[in-house]
C-alpha cells in the first residue's frame, strides 16, 4: 500500500530560478490525489519567490500570494469594483484605511481612502467616499481572506487605488496584480467551484439571449458534478467488487460464483452505459442553445428567400430584386428570436443547369452560380434547420394559382431528410391567394400538394406567407398578422423548442420522473461531451471483454461460460471512472486505499 504523497516530507528550494524550472522536477511524482491537476497547482507559484517547504504543496502554492485585480469593465461608470484575495487583506486594508477600523464581517462600511506612502491627509486622499466590504475565508468566493473596495468608477481614481494597492507589498506578504482567471483558479483550488461550474460561469458572462441565460444558470449548480462524481463512484465499486476475485476468491467464500458476479457488474456498467449514452445525446441539443441554432434558407431563384430574411431580422440584410440569381454567396445574419439565438442563412437559389427563364428563353448557369449553388446546399447539409421557401405564382387554364417548385429544390430537401435535418417549409406570395382564402392558413389543395412533395414534414410545420403583405403591412379579414410572418415565426420557435427539449426521458419503477435531472443535461459543455464519449468507449470495451459465451450441452438447455480476464476488465472500469474525474477536475478512478476500502467492506466484513 503506497504513503500518502508528501507525507514527512521537508525539503527546501533555495534557489531563486524560474517556477517553471524550480518545481518540474518533481511533476512525475503527482499525486493521485482527490485534488487538482499538478499543472493548474504549478500555474499559481509566484515568480522570483523562495520557499521553505514543510508542509504540502498545496498550502504554500495558494495561500502564499495575495491577488488583486479590477472586477468591473475598464472605463468611466458611476462604480468600480476593485477584489483583492489573499492572507493580505486585513494588512491591504490598514494601509488604505488607517483611520477606519476593520469592517464587521459582510457588512459593508463607508471608508476614506489614503495613499499608503504618506501620512493621511486632505492631500493623501485617493477617494473619500469608498465602500469596503470584508469577508473572511474560507466561505467566499474564492475560499480565501476576500476585500472589496467599491470605489467611484472615474478612471482616475481606480488607477490610483489599484497603484496604492501594490505599495503595499512586504517581504513576508507578496501582493501583486492577479492573473487573468485566477481569482476563479483559486476558487478550484480551495474547493468553491469545480470545473463545471466555472465553465458555466464563463457562460453567464458571455449569455446574450434568453435561452443561453437559463443553460448558464443549469450549469452553474453543483447537480452535474455530483451526477458525474456519483457514476464515478459506482464504477469505483464496480471495480472494487473485481478485484475482490483476484485478490481474495482462492481463500474466501463468497455468496454468489464469480461468473454470476461478473455477470452482476456487467449488468450495472451497462444500465450506466445507457444513462451516459442519453446524456450524450442531450447535451448535444444543449451545444444549440450555447452556440445558436442554424438555419439555411433553402429555395429557387426569386422564391422570396432574402425577403423573408429581412424581415425575420428587421432589416435589409439581403438584397431583394425581381433579378432571378441575385444572392451568390451565403449571407449569415445572427438574430435572437424570442430568447433563441439564430444563425440564419440567405444563400443562392437552386435550379437545374440549364433552365428556362421567366421569358420561357433557355438560360444557362454560369459557374459562379453554380459554385453558389453548391455552397448552398452544403451549407444546408451544416444547418440544425432547413426552410424551404416554395412561391405560387399565377396560374393559367382558369387557376388563379400554382405551387412553382424546382425539382432540384425538392432534391435538396430530401438529402437534408436523409441527414437527419428538421424541415419546415415556408409557402411565400399567398397575396395571390382569393380573398376568401386569406384568413392565415393555406388552402387544403395547396397544403395536400406541399405534403406530397415533402412527405416527410408534418404538417404543423408547413406555414403560408406573404412578404410582399408583410412589408407594405397589409392585413387581411380574418388575420391581423401582416404576411402571416409571426404566425410562421411563432412556428419556427415551436420547431427549436421540440429539437433541442431533452429526450430518452425515463422514469422510475412508478413511473415517475424528475425533469430538472435530463433538463440539467443540456447545459454540458463539448469538453464534458468529449470526455463522456470517452468513457462510454471504455464501459463498450468491458462491456465486450465480460460478455459471456454460449455452449449448449444439451438441445434443452444451456450452459453460459465465461472466459474474463478480470485484470483487464478491472482497467477498463478504472479508465471510464478518470474520464469521469477530468469532467470535474478533481479525484481520480482511486488510489490502492480506496479500492481494497470497497472490497473489504462488501467481503471482508466481521473477518
Amino acid at each position: 500500500m503506497r504513503a500518502p504523497y508528501f507525507r514527512n516530507l521537508q525539503w527546501v528550494v533555495p534557489f531563486r530560478l524560474s517556477w517553471r524550472r524550480q518545481y518540474s522536477a518533481v511533476a512525475w511524482n503527482r499525486p493521485r490525489s482527490h485534488g487538482p491537476a499538478w499543472s493548474t497547482i504549478t500555474s499559481c507559484i509566484p515568480r522570483n519567490r523562495t520557499f521553505s517547504v514543510t508542509s504540502p504543496v498545496r498550502t504554500f502554492l495558494d495561500a502564499e500570494s495575495t491577488i488583486y485585480a479590477l472586477s468591473t469593465a475598464p472605463g468611466r461608470a458611476a462604480i468600480a469594483v476593485v477584489r483583492v484575495s489573499g492572507p493580505g487583506c486585513v494588512q491591504i486594508y490598514n494601509a488604505l484605511c488607517p483611520k477606519g477600523p476593520l469592517p464587521r464581517p459582510r457588512v459593508a462600511a463607508v471608508r476614506t481612502l489614503y495613499d499608503p506612502g504618506t501620512e493621511p491627509s486632505t492631500n493623501s486622499v485617493l477617494d473619500s467616499g469608498a465602500l469596503v466590504l470584508y469577508l473572511p475565508g474560507p466561505k467566499t468566493v474564492t475560499g480565501e481572506d476576500v476585500l472589496e473596495f467599491q470605489l467611484h468608477g472615474g478612471p482616475a481614481i481606480v488607477k490610483s487605488v489599484l497603484s496604492a494597492i501594490s505599495r503595499t507589498n512586504r517581504d513576508d506578504c507578496l501582493v501583486r496584480y492577479a492573473e487573468p482567471g485566477e481569482f476563479t483558479r483559486r476558487a478550484f483550488l480551495n474547493n468553491r467551484l469545480d470545473l463545471p461550474q466555472i465553465e458555466a460561469l464563463g457562460d453567464t458572462l458571455t449569455a446574450d439571449t434568453e435561452q443561453q441565460r437559463r443553460l448558464a444558470v443549469r450549469g452553474a449548480s453543483d447537480a452535474l458534478s455530483k451526477r458525474y462524481e456519483q457514476w464515478r463512484q459506482q464504477l469505483l465499486y464496480a471495480r472494487g467488487e473485481l478485484e475482490a476475485l483476484i485478490d481474495f476468491a482462492e481463500d474466501q467464500h463468497f455468496d454468489e460464483s464469480s461468473d454470476k458476479l461478473v455477470l452482476s457488474v456487467a449488468s450495472q456498467v451497462q444500465a450506466l452505459r445507457v444513462q451516459i449514452y442519453l446524456h450524450i445525446q442531450n447535451a448535444s441539443k444543449g451545444e444549440l442553445l450555447r452556440h445558436g441554432i442554424k438555419v439555411a434558407l433553402l429555395g429557387a431563384p426569386n422564391a422570396g428567400k432574402s425577403s423573408l430574411l429581412n424581415r425575420i431580422v428587421g432589416k435589409e440584410a439581403a438584397i431583394v430584386s425581381t433579378e432571378e440569381g441575385t444572392t451568390r454567396d451565403i449571407v449569415d445574419v445572427g438574430v435572437d428570436l424570442s430568447g433563441w439565438y439564430c444563425k440564419l442563412g440567405d444563400m443562392a437559389g437552386i435550379r437545374s443547369e440549364v433552365g428556362l427563364g421567366r421569358s420561357d428563353a433557355p438560360v444557362v448557369i454560369g459557374a459562379v452560380e453554380q459554385e453558389g449553388i453548391r455552397r448552398a446546399k452544403s451549407r444546408a447539409l451544416e444547418s440544425d434547420v432547413v426552410i424551404a421557401v416554395v412561391s405560387l405564382e399565377e396560374g393559367s387554364e382558369g387557376k388563379p394559382y400554382r405551387l412553382s417548385v424546382e425539382p432540384e429544390v425538392v432534391d435538396a430537401v430530401n438529402d437534408c431528410v436523409q441527414a437527419g435535418k428538421c424541415i419546415v417549409v415556408a409557402v411565400n406570395k399567398c397575396d395571390r391567394l382569393p380573398a376568401s382564402d386569406r384568413d392565415g392558413s393555406l388552402p387544403s389543395q395547396v397544403a395536400g400538394a406541399v405534403g406530397s412533395l415533402f412527405p416527410a414534414v408534418p404538417s404543423r410545420r408547413i406555414f403560408g406567407i406573404s412578404c410582399r403583405a408583410a412589408q407594405e403591412g397589409r392585413v387581411s379579414e380574418g388575420c391581423r398578422d401582416p404576411g402571416q410572418i409571426q404566425g410562421f415565426l411563432r412556428g419556427l420557435i415551436a420547431t427549436f423548442e421540440e429539437i433541442a427539449s431533452p429526450s430518452g426521458i425515463q422514469g422510475d419503477e412508478h413511473g415517475q420522473y424528475d425533469l430538472s435531472y435530463w433538463e440539467d443535461s443540456l447545459g454540458v459543455t463539448h469538453r464534458q461531451s468529449s470526455n463522456l464519449q470517452r468513457c462510454v468507449e471504455h464501459l463498450e470495451n468491458f462491456l465486450a471483454q465480460t460478455s459471456p459465451s454460449k455452449a449448449p450441452l444439451t438441445p434443452n438447455h444451456e450452459s453460459i461460460e465465461m472466459d474474463v480476464d478480470i485484470v483487464t476488465a478491472a482497467e477498463h472500469l478504472r479508465f471510464a471512472a478518470d474520464t469521469l474525474a477530468k469532467i470535474t477536475g478533481k479525484g481520480e478512478s482511486g488510489d490502492v486505499e480506496d479500492v481494497l476500502g470497497v472490497v473489504f467492506e462488501k467481503f471482508c466484513v466481521g473477518k
